[in-house]
């Protein structure tokens, strides 16, 4: 699937509401479509099954995606996979570790994208880098601004920014990227990833991951009445949405609430994404105090 194809115009509304969180819609003007090409088509589908693995409905895309599936759509069903099935993950790392290292596909970006997600998942970032750099697609290119903010390396995320507004400044994805890259610069440059996210909310509708993307702004800004009622809002389109829980962790101990409201949202976490590394940081910290508090009982 090569650029051109991706970034279709009869996809427009389709890679819109997929790139905002708003996955089902994404899923309904897909299945409007006239499908002029069976390029479209392909690109049309990949947009399909993101969403539904985005929706956590695994079980469509691996039943669906087969053998005589079209090569740009099979890592598709290794990624829905390796999401669905953990005891899986460590063998599907080995086998993508075989074919990077291998002749790789570069002119497929969908393989490129779902084995960097999964480096990414697995925080190996420099090899999802390495995996990203092959390729100027911008979804491609946004994933690897995401990954150069997680490795703290904004002076080189900054310059991906200028890559992608040279590459297509006006699409929502080259707009999404930068409104994380202001998250992370932080200051005066939080207001414009606020305005980002409130201008995206005007032209399509307000999601979950948006409303994440304004709280986290009035986080920053120490605003916790607004990130509690942005967040509150995000719980009710999505209640299990893993950003949103972990955004009200943090907010009911920034603002010293009490403790059991923190444990309630830690649990809600627990039971939507019980591998999230915050869940595993808590729940370290609680054996670390357990024993702790058992060598103080028998030293006592």
């Amino acid at each position: 699937m090569t650029e051109h194809i991706s970034e279709t115009d009869e996809l427009f509304e389709v890679k819109s509401q997929f790139y905002i969180g708003n996955y089902q819609t994404a899923i309904n003007e897909a299945q409007k479509l006239m499908i002029s090409t069976p390029e479209v088509k392909i690109a049309r589908d990949y947009f399909v099954y993101r969403s539904y693995i985005a929706l956590k409905k695994f079980s469509v895309v691996m039943s669906e995606i087969n053998s005589g599936s079209p090569a740009e759509l099979q890592p598709l069903k290794m990624m829905a996979e390796y999401f669905s099935q953990p005891s899986k993950r460590a063998s599907i790392v080995v086998k993508l570790d075989e074919e990077i290292s291998g002749n790789l596909d570069v002119s497929n970006y969908v393989f490129l994208l779902v084995a960097a997600t999964i480096y990414y998942n697995e925080a190996s970032f420099e090899t999802a880098l390495k995996v990203l750099n092959q390729s100027d697609n911008l979804e491609c290119r946004a994933l690897i601004l995401q990954t150069l903010l997680k490795m703290d390396r904004v002076d080189l995320a900054k310059k991906e920014a200028k890559t992608m507004q040279e590459i297509d400044d006006d699409a929502v994805i080259t707009q999404l990227a930068t409104a994380w890259l202001n998250l992370q610069l932080g200051g005066d440059k939080l207001q414009e990833a606020y305005y980002t996210f409130q201008e995206l909310a005007d032209k399509n509708t307000s999601t979950a991951m948006l409303l994440n993307g304004q709280a986290t702004c009035f986080i920053s800004q120490g605003k916790f009445e607004e990130a509690e009622s942005a967040l509150q809002e995000a719980l009710e389109k999505d209640s299990n949405n893993t950003d949103t829980l972990v955004n009200l962790v943090v907010l009911s101990q920034l603002s010293s609430k009490a403790p059991e409201v923190c444990q309630r949202y830690l649990s809600q976490l627990n039971d939507s994404a019980p591998d999230h590394p915050l869940v595993r940081d808590f729940a370290a910290k609680e054996r670390d105090f357990e024993t702790f508090a058992r060598q103080y009982v028998a030293s006592a």
